[in-house]
């Protein structure tokens, strides 16, 4: 007789508040304006941008003697800060290097690469407001309303605190109240739009952040579904549903529940409908692996760096992130989000290496390793995908540590059998820095799936794993176009910086932005 699940401890849900920082947009001197922190640009070789011309006419070219002096050649990326600056009314003046200039403007990485300093340049500080008078650094293709949502999107991200269960949560001195962005009179509406969109997209940003740095106690099946009827409260255009595994059963979802069967936490497949746009219009989808803790299950992960298995659920944190942004925005699309979640523990009820189960597909699968789990929930998550008649399809998972190994920490590995899906995919990675690579789905390495007992196996050996992972999850996938992005090296930071990023966050509300 089997043991009944027990049912998740309650827990206070994660309830991001609106942005302690207040952006706006204004016209402001910089020579004049009163603030705790003027932040001015140059580019490469000392070529100061406009405000920063100013100053240095202001205080009688010390500006200049000070940058020459502190070795500032004004690269992306380097900054200074001086205190008690001379000739204007600032208490402090920030310079940031854009870098060199082509036909006169920066490359948009340049110029995120300086905004993202602003925070670690002034995080010994005590400033609580800043005035930042970048809208004179003239950047490539790009806009005030661009401009202005990386200064919100980058310093939005203070507003997280991954220390909150700490008894003593740790003092910092730097805590941003107001941020002023100095803008031209024909730029203040567009600034302002931009400013909000950032804030938006930070907020969808550190929602995902927090949901993956909680504890696998907290951070349950039962959690990531309350979460989802949190953010459904007072929105008229999303509906939450939740499918118990009773559910899962009668639709014949053998492989999701595979996985959860070594767990006393009920596993859940948590649907959410976003209905912005034409009721006519086909929704696209975004699927999210959220297994909350995984062991590896019977085949048992070595025991180093098992507390960061708690980020398994960073593709489902993803997908409420973005869900976050899109009715913070309410943007005139429609989109479903179905998060598969579930733990993958060790105990008597466990999957063993072997087993062989039947997915909703009716596609049956010989489970040759335990921990290659998230391709198991994900193939019913897909299937189930197919009645909403989807557009386009994302899944987006921590699935394979080979994706680590191919690219590292820097690009999201990116799966389609939709040669256009993938090109906007990698666009909009492109255009909110938050990249991904295009990897082979080709049919050569569907063979190393064959199983002399099942229609598949769940995994195809050593060589190529994010491919044949990929591979496995598109057979699952065929009735629509379909993209999968492989997150498990750019979901969360190992060693002293360890912690969620958020990431592909950005990229998704950049899609959806697109399509709109």
């Amino acid at each position: 007789m089997t043991a009944a699940k027990a049912p998740a401890k309650s827990a206070k849900p994660a309830n991001p508040k609106s942005s302690l920082i207040q952006f706006s947009a204004k016209v402001v001197e910089p020579v004049k304006q009163t603030t705790q922190c003027l932040v001015v640009g140059s580019y490469e070789g000392i070529k100061l941008a406009p405000a920063a011309s100013a100053v240095n006419v202001a205080d009688a070219h010390q500006l200049d003697a000070l940058l020459k002096r502190e070795g500032f050649q004004g690269k992306a990326g380097q900054s200074l800060l001086l205190l008690n600056p001379q000739g204007i009314a600032a208490e402090r003046l920030l310079v940031l290097g854009f870098g060199a200039t082509k036909d006169g403007h920066v490359n948009a990485d340049n110029y995120r690469r300086a905004v993202q300093k602003i925070a670690d340049a002034l995080r010994a500080t005590t400033c609580t407001e800043i005035t930042i008078a970048l809208a004179d650094i003239s950047v490539a293709e790009q806009d005030a309303q661009w401009q202005a949502r990386q200064v919100a999107e980058s310093l939005s991200l203070l507003d997280y605190r991954a220390d909150k269960l700490k008894s003593k949560p740790a003092e910092i001195s730097l805590q941003l109240k107001k941020v002023i962005f100095g803008a031209a009179k024909t730029q203040v509406a567009d600034a302002t739009k931009g400013l909000q969109l950032g804030q938006a997209i930070a907020k969808g940003v550190n929602l995902a952040r927090e949901l993956g740095d909680l504890p696998g106690n907290i951070c349950t099946p039962t959690y990531l579904a309350s979460e989802a009827k949190r953010l459904a409260t007072k929105q008229a255009k999303l509906s939450v549903n939740i499918l118990e595994e009773k559910h899962m059963k009668e639709l014949g979802m053998g492989s999701l529940l595979s996985v959860a069967a070594g767990s006393d936490q009920p596993a859940k497949l948590i649907v959410l409908e976003y209905k912005g746009g034409n009721k006519k219009q086909a929704p696209i989808a975004l699927v999210g692996k959220g297994i909350t803790f995984d062991t590896g299950g019977i085949s048992l992960k070595p025991g180093a760096a098992m507390d960061e298995m708690k980020y398994d659920m960073c593709g489902a944190a993803s997908v409420l992130g973005t869900f976050q942004t899109l009715i913070d925005l309410q943007l005139p699309i429609n989109v479903v989000g179905i998060i598969a979640a579930s733990e993958n523990m060790p105990n008597g009820n466990a999957t063993k290496p072997g087993d062989i189960v039947t997915s909703m597909s009716g596609q049956t699968i010989e489970i040759l390793n335990t921990d290659a789990e998230g391709r198991l929930v994900l193939c019913d998550a897909l299937t189930y995908t197919e009645r909403f008649k989807p557009e386009a399809v994302v899944d987006i998972a921590t699935l394979t540590g080979a994706c680590v190994i191919a690219l590292g920490n820097h690009a999201t590995g990116l799966f389609s059998n939709n040669d256009e899906l993938a090109k906007t995919l990698l666009k909009a990675g492109e255009e909110a820095g938050d990249r991904a690579w295009q990897m082979p789905l080709w049919d050569d390495y569907q063979k190393q799936l064959d199983s002399n007992f099942a229609d598949i196996a769940n995994i195809g050996g050593r060589e190529a794993g994010s491919v044949t992972a990929a591979c496995f999850l598109s057979r699952f996938a065929k009735k629509f176009a379909w993209a999968h992005l492989d997150i498990a090296g750019t979901a969360w930071r190992s060693g002293g910086a360890k912690g969620a990023t958020g990431r592909p966050v950005t990229m998704l509300v950049q899609y959806l932005l697109n399509q709109v």
